[in-house]
């Protein structure tokens, strides 16, 4: 049980900590998720499809590595 809860607090701070770089980037402008190329718009007349394509395989690649990380820093 001890284990698990390290898990999470690992993974909680590290999540506050990728919350606050978020807030931070979007604020400069740095961080253009959900504009990037690859993410597919198509506008006509009164209907607009907005699709994050390169949004959600950056995002899950991150969050990929960053579970690998932790699981492996819990093992130790």
């Amino acid at each position: 049980m001890a284990e698990i809860g390290k898990m999470l607090i690992i993974f909680g701070l590290i999540m506050v900590l990728f919350g606050i770089i978020l807030i931070a980037g979007t604020k400069l402008g740095s961080i253009p998720l959900g504009r990037l190329p690859g993410d597919i718009i198509i506008k006509r007349d009164n209907f607009t499809f907005y699709f994050p394509l390169t949004t959600s395989i950056l995002l899950s690649v991150l969050l990929s590595l960053l579970l690998f990380i932790i699981l492996n820093l819990v093992k130790r």
